[in-house]
């Protein structure tokens, strides 16, 4: 046996976690390439690919960067030390970039025109009335606003911000100085990107971009110059903060200081424009003291995102999809309050197909309730104007204990969670900023009720964050239930995150970093002893990432006794599939549609009485190891098949899925003589199907609307 595990433990059994959500953004980008999807999601998938980078390299690519500067050479699970896989992330995200300006110039451009939207460039695509419009919108609108910087022997290099679009230029003196001077101008970030030009007599719309109107007017910045060349750069910068939670005396203070040094952290990646004068790329280099492999030409507009606001642009409706409207959750379509509809059985929800009002007004009905004398929730991710923020203020200000967990550790979103955590407390809210190295990444809420036969507790528990902006964007699970087992479990968790103290034992709830993963192992390892035995044995499972060593190892011991493993995950899969010998019986889909899939699902055959679960963690030694996550089961029957249904036809999904092939590459299923199943699309009609059933047994007699099926929800 100890052979065996050896085997399972190889090195070349996995794959490097970084290069595996390459392989995922490469995934995002075939969307962008597929003409078979509507121009303006194309834009948006395109858009996407550019977001996703920028993280990645601020993050992770940091992160590796870091280590070399450490030199730590331990290997990763896949057996490369931090030096390869930079070498190898460099190679495929040149790569990457090339198959992104390929996609935009070949594709996106001329698709656009032909659609009556032109994108132009001032060096050649401006007629004269267009030219005209462009300089007087520089001189109205721009000019005003912008800051030209020189570089001379009285004024250093200035420091440039992290994500900042730039444009440099070599300057000469009109006196006859040969001498070339170093400036450059910042693209302010206030004002639109996109500028729309005057219509066409033809109808043909056009629109440039902010850098280009200011290229072609950077002469005005500096009249006393000839300007010899010009052209825009952006830097990327190591945004991977660093905190030592040992010696920070407030946490808050720590994390504001360090937001502060975001912008001017390392340079590890620069942007130019494709064919920059050489010496202006020198200075560049030498300023941003950056390797020729972080250099990446770019043979278009640099910073793809802004085609996510081309997305918005009006008058294209029909290149795009149409909207789903979340509809509302039939259990809730009656006249009866939230938590009497709660104690009439266990309430699954499931977004973006169904609406995230449910959990608002939960929150807000408990604000406002006299019975609810306690309000207890965790907070990772919340939108921009959060009603669920504005409804714990409320309640503290009716005179309830409200405590609230909001994590100010929660990537790329801690200045936004530590504006929420002051106004929180301003309100009266017991605010805490979670446990000393770990990040709470749990959804939980707990509202506790006096009611006439005793204190009644009610749990909400989800997938996804508590964001009513991004619940109609991700697709995530949740439940709300008032079993007193569960409720007790929700008790204990919020009196260890506030008070540090480990329940003895949990009832039905799985928590990590100290239980979850010994769970897992210990279901995974069963249902191969089952199947060992000849009885009934299979997971299902789905997740956004699979990178945790012992997992995948006890999957592949899994594989080997032959329980059939079903695998949907989103992004980073360092499992290998489809291996002889190995994981013969594992199968992995990526599920890359118009929402984001979020939900993590875990299915357990178990012999013939099914286990199913839901939760927050991915298999990651970071979900399992370093941060506070929560499992809970789903045991009503009927809500139980409903999620293993919702499993079954992602699985089945022909159109937006891809198979993980032996070779690690990811393939289109065979869609020949097969019914086409797109499992987003199929979720959305299934949501409007249950709604107009509802409608139908509240009252088959009429046929007037009782809910906004087909119109925007008050969400």
């Amino acid at each position: 046996m100890a052979e065996i595990n050896e085997r399972f433990y190889n090195p070349e059994n996995y794959v490097n976690r970084e290069l595996s959500w390459l392989e995922f953004n490469y995934r995002v980008l075939g969307e962008a390439r597929d003409k078979a999807i509507p121009l303006f999601e194309r834009l948006k998938f395109l858009s996407i690919t550019a977001s996703n980078l920028d993280e990645f390299y601020m993050v992770r690519v940091a992160s590796l960067k870091d280590l070399v500067h450490a030199k730590y050479t331990r290997p990763d699970i896949a057996g490369l030390k931090p030096s390869e896989q930079l070498e190898r992330i460099g190679e495929r995200t040149h790569e990457l970039a090339a198959l992104q300006y390929s996609t935009y110039n070949r594709s996106l451009i001329p698709a656009l025109k032909q659609n009556g939207l032109k994108v132009v460039s001032y060096h050649e695509d401006l007629n004269e009335e267009e030219a005209a419009y462009a300089d007087r919108y520089f001189e109205q609108n721009v000019y005003p606003v912008l800051t030209p910087m020189a570089v001379d022997s009285s004024r250093p290099f200035p420091l440039i911000r992290n994500k900042s679009l730039n444009i440099a230029a070599l300057l000469q003196k009109k006196s006859g100085e040969e001498e070339l001077e170093f400036a450059m101008v910042q693209v302010p970030s206030v004002l639109s990107r996109i500028v729309e030009l005057p219509q066409g007599a033809d109808g043909e719309r056009a629109v440039i971009l902010l850098e280009q109107i200011i290229e072609r007017n950077i002469g005005s910045l500096f009249l006393n110059y000839n300007v010899i060349t010009a052209h825009p750069f952006r830097i990327m910068r190591n945004a991977d903060l660093t905190i030592d939670e040992e010696e920070a005396v407030d946490l808050l203070e720590e994390i504001q200081k360090q937001l502060k040094k975001r912008q001017w952290g390392e340079a590890i990646r620069l942007e130019i424009e494709e064919k920059m004068d050489k010496q202006l790329l020198k200075i560049l280099k030498k300023e941003m003291r950056i390797g020729s492999g972080d250099i990446f030409e770019i043979p278009g507009p640099l910073d793809l995102t802004f085609l996510m606001k081309m997305y918005a642009v009006q008058g294209f409706d029909h290149l795009k999809e149409a909207p789903h409207i979340p509809q509302p959750v039939c259990a809730l379509m009656n006249d009866e309050d939230i938590f009497s509809n709660i104690q009439n059985g266990d309430i699954l929800l499931h977004h973006p197909y169904e609406t995230f009002d449910p959990v608002v007004n939960f929150v807000r009905s408990a604000a406002s309730d006299p019975e609810v004398l306690a309000i207890k929730q965790t907070l990772y991710r919340v939108s921009g104007n959060s009603p669920i923020v504005a409804a714990l203020a409320e309640a503290a200000d009716n005179g309830k204990q409200v405590s609230v967990l909001v994590e100010l550790k929660a990537r790329f979103d801690e200045e936004n969670n530590i504006n929420w955590a002051k106004q929180l407390e301003k309100a009266g809210c017991h605010v805490i900023y979670g446990l000393l190295g770990l990040k709470t990444h749990s959804k939980i809420t707990l509202v506790v009720r006096r009611e006439e036969d005793g204190i009644r507790r009610y749990v909400h528990l989800g997938t996804g964050n508590y964001n009513d902006s991004t619940a109609k964007l991700y697709t995530d699970l949740g439940i709300m239930t008032c079993n007193p087992l569960i409720g007790e479990d929700a008790t204990a968790v919020f009196n260890m995150l506030s008070g540090y103290s480990e329940p003895l034992h949990w009832n039905k709830l799985v928590v990590a970093p100290i239980w979850l993963r010994a769970r897992f192992l210990k279901m995974i390892r069963r249902e191969a002893k089952n199947a060992l035995a000849g009885k009934p044995a299979g997971i299902m499972a789905k997740m956004n990432s699979l990178c945790d060593k012992e997992i995948i190892a006890a999957l592949y011991e899994a594989s080997c006794a032959g329980v059939k493993i079903q695998l949907l995950v989103r992004g980073i899969c360092s499992l290998k599939a489809g291996i002889p010998g190995l994981s013969e019986n594992i199968e992995v889909h990526s599920i890359i549609g118009n929402f984001l899939e979020h939900a993590r699902i875990f299915y357990f055959k178990n012999d013939g009485a099914p286990e199913l679960y839901m939760g927050s963690a991915d298999w990651m030694p970071r979900n399992l190891d370093k941060r506070v996550e929560i499992m809970f089961p789903v045991e009503d029957e009927e809500l139980k098949e409903r999620v293993r249904e919702i499993l079954e036809i992602q699985l089945e999904d022909n159109v937006k899925a891809h198979i993980l092939q032996p070779d690690g590459t990811y393939e289109k299923p065979d869609k020949r003589g097969k019914a086409l199943v797109n499992s987003q699309e199929y979720f959305c009609r299934e949501a409007v199907s249950m709604v107009k059933k509802e409608l139908g047994r509240l009252d088959p007699l009429s046929n007037r609307v009782f809910y906004p099926v087909e119109a925007e929800t008050s969400s």
